[in-house]
């Protein structure tokens, strides 16, 4: 093995030049052993604390570096390895480009400068409950597992490109922004299996653009904050095979993942104070939203365009400000609660295409209905439409023929006053034919006030001879219906008042025979 300057060192010798932390750390490694320098007082212990840490507990990056990338062979039947606790590393750890074969965890260690591993080769990493200034880790490839629980990094966290075998823990880490503004940047990331960053405490941008995660991923009870900024979570083209959680987690329970806390246990929600942006997102069993927090602007949105997933729980509360963009999404079962969804002029859905409506709590069809209305500031068939359609898919035939109704009425403030009256005349004859029933209610009005009335009028026959007998009933539903012919209006002759009755009642036949053709047109294509 050589050292810095290409020295030849001997398998069993040490170099001259180390310390005595330095050399119990040399021999610990070539035994595989814990390396523990802590002093057994937790505030002195504290890596993140302001007490400092002297040259008893002090190794140099440089030797760290030379044991990880040429280190002494192994003592006969031991595996090689760094394990430190406690342990000062002064300088930047740089194995940029390097490979690691030794297994690597550092527990509680204090780092002065940057942890520099891009391009570097690992089996597994882990670090945790670290103080690192700044981890710089683009395109770092680890067989096994990378975690970093707990660390906190104060000029943020690089993993743009990485590829991570198995698991990346980022459970309970604090990450503070760099000078670009984010506090992870990992656009590009491929984690073999689950990302959990459950309580994760992010201030910037946490960056995933084309990420893609192999099982789930987990932001149970993060808090995500970049108020200022446009973006507090942006992973456009995210892909994860299973699940994405926005969801509570609990804190101090021992299983802070996928299970329900134990009674008592409190109970951390994921907070976002900043934009979110998932467009494009592909997500194999569901997006969890259950109890999640968005505190935007008015210029920032809760944006999944174009998201696909079987699931979309969106059961958080509702976003008092900024924007919920679901334009273009396409999922199979949208499990919501009425009181999560956002006011009218901060919902747009446009092209957001559901098969399944699965409310959690009371959701009535005046208050879905609204909810249609709030995403459409402007007058638009399809989300009109697509819930009428699902309605009518679970059975629920009357709620859809109340949904197409209620975009008739939408429609209608959209068109000029003559077309106005004629849908007013519509809506209160036959509601646009969707309330058949009413035309025979309207149609028995009418025959019975014309019948009464015109078996007061005068009626001479238009020839002395051949006219049938005088019937007002046959005659005024022979004026009612405009098709058949009863053979008694052209028999008969009115004049003066009873003349402009009988033409109303013609025009009210036609009125009412249009309206109920349109509604069976409108039933017949299952609009």
């Amino acid at each position: 093995m050589t050292d810095g300057v290409g020295v030849r060192i001997a398998a069993g010798d040490l170099p001259d030049d180390l310390t005595a932390a330095e050399a119990g750390m040399w021999q610990a490694f070539r035994n595989g052993s814990v390396y523990d320098l802590s002093s057994g007082d937790p505030a002195a212990d504290d890596p993140h604390g302001g007490h400092p840490w002297g040259p008893e507990r002090t190794v140099r990056a440089r030797i760290v570096c030379w044991l990880l990338l040429d280190g002494p062979p192994a003592l006969a039947g031991r595996v090689s390895s760094l394990k430190l606790v406690g342990v000062r590393i002064d300088g930047v750890l740089d194995l940029a480009g390097g490979q690691v074969t030794p297994y690597v965890e550092l527990t509680r260690c204090r780092f002065d400068q940057e942890v520099r591993l891009p391009e570097a080769r690992f089996t597994t990493v882990r670090l945790v409950d670290c103080a690192v200034p700044r981890l710089e880790a683009a395109r770092v490839h680890t067989e096994g597992d990378l975690h970093l629980p707990r660390c906190r990094f104060r000029s943020g966290v690089r993993l743009t490109d990485a590829q991570i075998g198995t698991d990346l823990l980022l459970n309970q880490a604090i990450v503070y922004r760099d000078r670009s503004g984010r506090s992870i940047a990992a656009d590009g990331m491929t984690v073999g299996q689950d990302l959990q960053a459950e309580m994760l405490e992010s201030h910037g941008e946490l960056s995933l653009r084309g990420a893609q995660v192999g099982v789930s991923l987990s932001l149970r009870g993060a808090k995500l904050s970049n108020p200022h900024a446009r973006l507090a979570l942006n992973a456009p083209q995210l892909t994860v095979e299973r699940t994405l959680y926005l969801t509570p987690a609990g804190v101090g329970s021992p299983a802070l993942s996928g299970t329900t806390p134990a009674h008592g246990t409190r109970i951390q929600r994921f907070e976002c104070r900043g934009g979110v942006r998932l467009d494009d997102g592909r997500f194999g069993d569901a997006v969890d939203l259950e109890r999640a927090r968005f505190a935007l602007t008015d210029d920032q949105e809760l944006s999944l365009r174009r998201v696909q997933t079987p699931e979309l729980r969106f059961l958080g509360d509702k976003p008092q400000r900024g924007k919920v963009v679901l334009s273009g999404a396409r999922v199979v079962n949208l499990v919501d609660r009425a009181s999560s969804w956002p006011e009218a002029g901060n919902l747009h859905m446009g092209g957001f295409t559901y098969e399944n409506l699965v409310p959690q709590g009371p959701f009535p069809l005046t208050r879905r209905l609204a909810w249609v209305a709030a995403a459409t500031a402007e007058y638009a068939p399809e989300p009109y439409e697509r819930l009428a359609s699902v309605l009518r898919s679970a059975g629920e035939d009357e709620d859809a023929r109340e949904v197409l109704l209620a975009k008739q009425r939408r429609r209608r403030e959209t068109l000029p006053p003559a077309a106005k009256v004629w849908g007013f005349a519509q809506d209160w004859t036959v509601a646009y034919g969707y309330r058949p029933g009413r035309a025979a209610v309207w149609m028995a009005v009418l025959w019975a006030a014309g019948t009464l009335a015109f078996a007061h009028a005068a009626h001479p026959p238009v020839s002395p001879g051949g006219h049938p007998a005088w019937s007002p009933a046959l005659f005024t539903l022979d004026l009612l219906l405009p098709v058949i012919d009863l053979g008694q209006t052209g028999q008969w002759q009115l004049r003066g008042g009873w003349q402009w009755l009988a033409t109303v009642m013609i025009l009210a036949g036609w009125v009412l025979a249009t309206t109920v053709a349109a509604g069976a047109t409108r039933l017949l294509r299952r609009s």
